[in-house]
């Protein structure tokens, strides 16, 4: 895809683990982090490299060395730490939960899957500034499609 859902691997001694839910984070870089936090918050940010927490259930959203920002810290709503509903999946171009179940509902697929590849193809995307998970959402849009494609088989 796109450099911007490339990381570094992190430096020696970095926390892995998610200090509120223990679950393995994964590395974001820290334009991420800067461009998702709350004036507040980024007042606070000292950490050289930060971790982004996937847990649903988790508040923590970045974590990395005596430091953690969680959901109340970070300028959007994310998307991984939203009830299923109208979250926003890609963050660069606008796509809803809604709107993908709509594709799928319509089409049978997630079209937008497609309209978003072409944009990241033509250099378009931002995800390391724009999504809190600091990389591409083709994966976010997956997911909603699959569920929505189940739900559609189990009506």
């Amino acid at each position: 895809m796109s450099d911007c859902c490339k990381v570094e691997s992190g430096e020696a001694g970095s926390p892995t683990h998610c200090p509120e839910c223990g679950r393995s984070g994964r590395e974001v870089e820290r334009i991420t982090v800067k461009a998702m936090l709350r004036p507040q918050a980024l007042a606070r940010l000292s950490a050289p490299e930060h971790r982004f927490c996937a847990t649903a259930s988790c508040p923590v959203v970045y974590f990395g060395r005596g430091e953690v920002f969680r959901r109340a810290d970070v300028l959007v709503p994310v998307f991984q730490k939203e009830p299923s509903g109208n979250r926003t999946v890609c963050y660069c171009f606008a796509v809803t939960e809604e709107d993908v179940r709509r594709e799928v509902g319509a089409s049978g697929r997630a079209t937008s899957a497609d309209r978003i590849t072409e944009l990241v193809k033509a250099g378009r995307c931002a995800c390391e500034v724009r999504n809190p998970q600091g990389s591409c959402c083709l994966g976010n849009i997956a997911l909603v499609a699959k569920s929505a494609a189940a739900e559609a088989t189990a009506v």
